[in-house]
């Protein structure tokens, strides 16, 4: 198992895009999409790309597991919902430090929620 984790860390620590795949909270059916994330210190942090009325997000309150593919290195991870204002800023703020502040304002609608998971 180390050598997987290290690979995932090593994918994570250059990529700039994974996919994740959560549960439907209505369907029950693994639904897998590409999104952009920061990876700082262990955690990982995801920004839902319309904040809380992103179908991800929603998905993982229901159930707070995703599964992470960083091109073939995968993990199943439990995720936590950042809702405090000062967290969330600083997640937008590790985005805009990696994508561009340009480019976070260009895909990025509401900033009221953050996800973040241990690796």
């Amino acid at each position: 198992m180390p050598a997987r984790n290290d690979a995932l860390k090593d994918r994570l620590s250059r990529d700039r895009e994974i996919n994740i795949t959560v549960t439907g909270r209505k369907s029950g059916r693994a639904i897998s999409i590409p999104v952009w994330f920061v990876w700082k210190d262990d955690k990982l942090y995801l920004l839902p790309v319309q904040g809380s009325d992103t179908q991800w997000y929603k998905n993982v309150l229901k159930k707070p597991s995703i599964r992470i593919d960083a091109r073939g290195a995968e993990a199943e991870l439990k995720v936590v919902p950042v809702t405090d204002t000062a967290q969330v800023s600083s997640v937008v703020e590790k985005f805009r430090a990696k994508y561009g502040t340009k480019d976070v304002k260009k895909y990025y609608s509401k900033f009221d929620v953050a996800v973040q998971a241990a690796v």
